[in-house]
């Protein structure tokens, strides 16, 4: 069974998601650890959990998602798995960072393509990965069937969407990920966003104002 926990991080109020099995197998989504006391938080939770990080997925590459991208993959020795389409927004990170006036270490260059129709494996469970842009040209999300849950990064939040005011965002592309993607799960299926509480998809089915 997978087990969910998560931090927030970061000037922007970031969730880091850490999923992990009972073998003590952990993948890392999303690492906004910015400070070193940020990056010290995660370290203690993954010791006293006696969890070992296999992987490091971004949803998407937006540089609050990505500020721990370098640690992460130093610290556990990891290679930064994205979808290929993010990378342009990935290179942008370190620019923007500057425009927002706050330095970044810049991520390593990912190694790994995660794609549609791809399952994640984690220990007996497995995450199928979602093809959801419109906050961004390629973002994904990560759902699993067995446990009902969904890892959502800044597409979908409580009674709310992912802005599409940045490069590479798109309204109408947002929606349509959200409804062909989303709202053909189950109603009780548990969102994890990218920022804010979980919510659930017959919440938002029912009661998100850009969707009903």
């Amino acid at each position: 069974m997978i087990r969910l926990h998560y931090f927030t991080f970061n000037p922007f109020q970031e969730n880091t998601y850490i999923l992990s099995a009972e073998d003590g197998s952990a993948i890392v989504i999303d690492p906004g650890c910015y400070t070193e006391e940020e990056e010290q938080e995660l370290i203690t939770y993954l010791e006293k959990e006696h969890l070992k990080p296999v992987r490091l997925l971004n949803t998407h590459c937006h540089l609050d998602h990505v500020f721990g991208n370098a640690f992460v993959a130093k610290f556990y020795g990891l290679e930064v798995e994205i979808h290929p389409g993010e990378q342009i927004v990935l290179d942008q990170a370190l620019s923007m960072s500057h425009l927002y006036g706050i330095p970044m270490t810049p991520s390593p260059v990912p190694k790994h393509s995660l794609l549609p129709g791809i399952s994640i494996p984690l220990g007996d469970d497995q995450l199928e990965i979602l093809f959801t842009p419109g906050h961004s040209p390629a973002s994904i999300s990560l759902y699993c069937k067995n446990q009902g849950f969904l890892i959502a990064g800044d597409v979908l939040f409580q009674e709310s969407i992912g802005r599409t005011d940045l490069p590479g965002g798109n309204m109408a592309t947002l929606l349509k990920s959200i409804r062909e993607a989303f709202f053909v799960l189950p109603d009780d299926t548990l969102v994890y966003p990218g920022h804010g509480p979980h919510t659930t998809i017959g919440h938002e089915r029912r009661h998100n104002p850009f969707l009903t």
